[in-house]
């Protein structure tokens, strides 16, 4: 009897050992930043929400899609400088509120809003973000590297990562629904016009690569052809690990490199990407439609599919105040440009907060905007544990930290707040009367 040859040697059996390894650390260590005590004050709060109500909308000419993006956002105004700005009127709000839509067919509408049951709109009364006499340099990482690849696909297409979404812009987003990803505004306008890559707006989502091979239906699986076989994860799979052994004999070292490199490749997920049907931006974001101290607080847009997605979406919810929270942490995930194709996780402890912005020094790097950002609480009378979006990652920014002008950077995240709630769970649902609670 002619005896097995090896599938497998000593090499790719530590090798497969230790990858799951420290994939298994990052998810434990993702675990433990969310663990939190088990008490009752630890749990998501239950609010009576305003409604958002559509009072008319009509038709605008086309947008001629001219903007770039940003590689630097403007200063924001920080807590004390929002502490100057007047109290927003109940008139001031709808305007904010107010948005447009731009359909994949390049037309677009204004619909104009009717807020209802808001209590008196009170800014946030936190102490500002600590000046130091040091300003930091211009950077999204802070010190030491602290991200996170996600690349084995057992956890990058498992939830909550699966949540976390590519938009063709170059920005990531989350998924709020089957058909509606939440995303930073300025991914798909600069405040003045549309970017040019929001004219075929698309949305990419990682899936685990078909093995149609192993008697699947369709071209490939059963009576498929050899050649589809071989690409797919047929009976031909085992041809890497057989040129491996072959590579004991001389030159067989660089073909033993290349077959690992294209077994990675082939095991590493990858894209679906969907096209957008239409989207929304709030009027707050618009120069003109805010102040400059204002337009920062509504950086946020929904986007709607044309399909929808087979994928666990993860709910918004709103927090009084996340500084309150086990050690003030925020968890997000996205698609930073320096780690192309991988999905990066962080958590860090929120700085400071205002009513509608979170100051952080979360390290990312440019592609990660539009990311959600969320926290992990018990459900209210239940022992799960449930997580919900309370934010959206928009960048770094330099903050007036004092009000005199002095300039100090941070990584920023715009509040789900309960308004915003009413108007996003309002585009989501297209009835208001499902978004009386969160």
């Amino acid at each position: 009897m002619r005896k097995a040859r090896p599938t497998l040697t000593m090499g790719l059996v530590m090798r497969s050992l230790l990858v799951p390894l420290a994939v298994l650390a990052v998810v434990v260590a993702a675990s433990l930043a969310e663990q939190a005590p088990a008490e009752d004050e630890y749990t998501w709060p239950q609010w009576e929400l305003p409604l958002v109500r559509t009072r008319r909308t009509v038709p605008l000419s086309s947008p001629s899609f001219s903007a770039r993006p940003q590689a630097e956002l403007s200063a924001t105004c920080g807590i004390e400088c929002q502490r100057r700005l007047p109290e927003p009127s109940l008139l001031d709000l709808e305007q904010f509120l107010s948005y447009e839509t731009v359909y994949e067919n390049g037309t677009r509408t204004l619909t104009s809003v009717s807020v209802q049951g808001l209590d008196a709109p009170a800014r946030n009364s936190s102490s500002r973000p600590a000046s130091s006499a040091k300003s930091r340099r211009k950077r999204e990482v802070y010190g030491m590297d602290t991200r996170f690849t996600i690349a084995d696909k057992l956890y990058s297409t498992k939830y909550p990562f699966s949540t976390t979404v590519k938009i063709s812009t170059g920005c990531s987003g989350v998924l709020l629904s089957p058909k509606h990803v939440l995303t930073a505004a300025h991914c798909i306008h600069d405040g003045r016009d549309y970017l040019s890559g929001a004219q075929k707006l698309r949305v990419g989502i990682l899936k685990e690569k078909s093995r149609r091979g192993k008697g699947g239906k369709g071209k490939g699986g059963r009576g498929g052809k050899g050649k589809r076989r071989k690409e797919e994860g047929g009976k031909d799979e085992e041809q890497p690990e057989e040129n491996q052994e072959k590579g004991k004999k001389g030159k067989g070292k660089g073909r033993k490199s290349r077959s690992r490199r294209s077994a990675d490749k082939a095991d590493k997920p990858s894209f679906k990407w969907t096209r957008v049907k239409q989207t929304q931006v709030p009027k707050g974001w618009f120069k003109g439609g805010a102040s400059e101290g204002v337009a920062a607080d509504y950086d946020y847009a929904v986007l709607e599919l044309k399909k929808a997605q087979k994928v666990k979406h993860m709910d918004l919810g709103v927090v009084p105040s996340v500084k309150k929270l086990p050690a003030s942490r925020i968890h997000f995930s996205g698609f930073d440009d320096d780690r192309p194709g991988n999905l990066v996780y962080r958590f860090c402890s929120v700085s400071e907060e205002s009513k509608d912005l979170l100051y952080q020094y979360c390290d990312a790097e440019a592609g990660s905007s539009g990311s959600g950002v969320y926290v992990r609480l018990k459900e209210p009378g239940k022992k799960r544990w449930k997580r919900k979006i309370i934010g959206v990652f928009t960048g770094h920014r330099w903050v007036d930290a004092n009000g005199n002008g002095e300039q100090q950077d941070f990584n920023v995240a715009v509040r789900i707040t309960p308004l915003k709630y009413a108007q996003i769970c309002y585009w989501v649902h297209g009835d208001s009367s499902q978004c009386r609670a969160a």
